[in-house]
């Protein structure tokens, strides 16, 4: 069985009922749960809540809500692992094997099909990988970062780059935050997504945003909103 997990908390601080608050439209849920619809590639899409509004409106975009998150996983220290290990074993439990699964982030919207079908792609075709799962790359080298001490004054994490030209710097990636692929299996044992054992699907940076404060959201249906005019390539097309 493949199959989709979203976690979904109703408890988000910084941003209220972020993960059903309405983006470009719709709930912002509902983008990931359209584009993950889209590839066509997913027995059953399941959303993990402790929350019976995010259950219902996941419900009414497509997903299934059959249980509910227990407390210690829903909390404001909860990682994504252990949570989406409890929905496969209860899929497991319940329904059949689980040989993929993936976990959609609810506040994606920018996921596309095309991406989505690509991680599974690498798996199927790499049975040595445990995961595949979205990345982009910084946009400055981190290399040449720096650091505010504490008497206002900076410096740097590497001063031996000082001098060393950007393009010089080796390339450096960050997870995306949109999807993770995964063996049933490898979310069943927790095991790390970021190893020699993962592969990333590669997305241009102007698709990725990262969304825990009231600018990030403002931000991102801006470029939600470009990006649909000028590329055609979000919002669950294919």
């Amino acid at each position: 069985m493949i199959v989709g997990i979203i976690p979904a908390r109703g408890g988000s601080k910084r941003i209220p009922r972020k993960n059903i608050r309405p983006f470009c439209g719709k709930p912002i849920l509902a983008w990931s749960l359209e584009a993950a619809a889209a590839t066509g590639v997913f027995d059953a899409l399941y959303v993990s809540t402790d929350d019976e509004e995010i259950a219902a409106v996941a419900e009414a975009h497509g997903a299934e809500a059959p249980f509910r998150r227990p407390k210690e996983l829903a909390d404001d220290f909860a990682p994504t692992l252990p949570v989406v290990a409890h929905a496969v074993r209860w899929v497991e439990e319940n329904r059949g094997p689980v040989e993929f699964a993936c976990c959609l982030y609810p506040t994606a919207p920018f996921i596309r099909p095309s991406d989505l079908a690509a991680g599974l792609q690498a798996l199927q075709a790499d049975p040595t990988l445990h995961y595949a799962f979205s990345a982009t790359t910084f946009a400055f080298p981190i290399f040449r970062a720096l650091k505010r001490n504490l008497d206002g004054t900076v410096g740097m994490f590497w001063p031996e780059n000082e001098f060393v030209r950007s393009q010089d710097l080796p390339e450096a990636w960050h997870d995306a935050g949109q999807f993770y692929w995964g063996r049933g299996k490898a979310f069943q044992e927790r095991r790390g997504f970021f190893s020699s054992r993962a592969r990333p699907v590669v997305l241009p940076r102007r698709l990725v945003q990262d969304i825990d404060t009231e600018e990030d959201w403002e931000a991102a249906e801006l470029l939600f909103q470009l990006s649909r005019k000028s590329h055609g390539d979000v919002g669950g097309r294919a």
